[in-house]
């Protein structure tokens, strides 16, 4: 792999992460007053319209709709959608830190579907890293503990359906540009929150308990002025977001890109601190470290083998 394709994936995969995690910030922020679908379906439409106004027109305009893997297009937005909500879902209840680093399992299985599905290669070493950071997801998801909670293992359901969707991405690449799966990725988001808001808008299934059953279920309300900048910057994290992780996926190898996703672990824990005042506990401290160092140590291994 060229040195420039390293690099440009992994300041694209840092870039990601940086939006992944304004946006999921604001989508906690907003899980308190609105319903799952109606956070889902308007910031999809706020990074629609960047799409189609700022990225597409710059990437080469409507060009980019053109693609003969539709089908793959639809499966491959479909995954992230399930991941999204999966994971939005976990984001109503735990605090944005400890749902971070639970959903981070996601890049070790990503560096695992790499060799079995793509045929890369990692190291002994680079599994033992792999096998340290399970670890901290457990330590961080104390099953069978007084502390557990169902609603811990939907960042493991997310993190697995991302893993497909991102194993996918770097199939598509060499034929596929990250402004297209970025498009197709939106559109998908409007049309499943639409259909759930068609299902589940009226709130006559909501159990009012404020918990994740809610957030899924709850009717759906005009928003309040105050709150529609930070919907807008829901929609501006995903789409900077979506279009810089396809891009890195595309140029670059997956067991490269994955590791440096870690960056928004410790962005979410000052995120959570300073707007949730959510400081981790003393479990949530250690298996944040395992999972980090099993990361920085993937990272370390990376580039000595290059």
């Amino acid at each position: 792999m060229a040195r420039s394709a390293v690099t440009i994936g992994a300041l694209c995969a840092i870039g990601a992460s940086i939006g992944f995690t304004v946006n999921d910030t604001a989508v906690k922020f907003l899980s308190g007053g609105y319903a799952l679908h109606q956070v889902v379906l308007i910031r999809a439409m706020i990074a629609f319209t960047l799409m189609v106004a700022v990225v597409m027109p710059l990437a080469g305009g409507w060009a980019q709709m053109r693609t003969r893997r539709l089908g793959l297009h639809l499966a491959r937005g479909g995954l992230l959608v399930f991941a999204n909500m999966s994971y939005f879902l976990s984001l109503s209840v735990l605090p944005i830190a400890d749902a971070t680093a639970i959903f981070f399992v996601g890049p070790l299985i990503i560096a695992v579907f790499s060799v079995v599905f793509l045929g890369e290669y990692v190291g002994p070493r680079r599994w033992a890293a792999i096998g340290v950071g399970l670890i901290g997801v457990l330590v961080m998801i104390r099953p069978g503990g007084a502390a557990f909670t169902p609603v811990a293992l939907l960042p493991l359901l997310s993190a697995a359906c991302y893993a497909g969707m991102h194993m996918m991405t770097r199939k598509m690449g060499g034929t596929e540009s990250a402004v297209t799966m970025a498009f197709y990725m939106q559109v998908m988001f409007i049309v499943v929150s639409t259909v759930i808001g068609l299902g589940l808008g009226h709130g006559r299934f909501d159990p009012g308990d404020g918990g994740a059953l809610s957030f899924l279920t709850r009717a759906w309300v005009w928003p309040a002025p105050g709150d529609w900048a930070v919907f807008a910057l829901a929609g501006l994290g995903s789409t900077v977001g979506g279009v810089l992780i396809a891009q890195a996926y595309r140029v670059c190898a997956a067991a490269v890109v994955a590791p440096l996703e870690y960056v928004a672990m410790p962005m979410a824990i000052v995120f959570g601190v300073l707007v949730f005042g959510d400081w981790p506990d003393a479990f949530a401290w250690a298996g944040i470290a395992l999972i980090i160092g099993a990361g920085l140590y993937m990272i370390w291994r990376e580039t000595r083998a290059r």
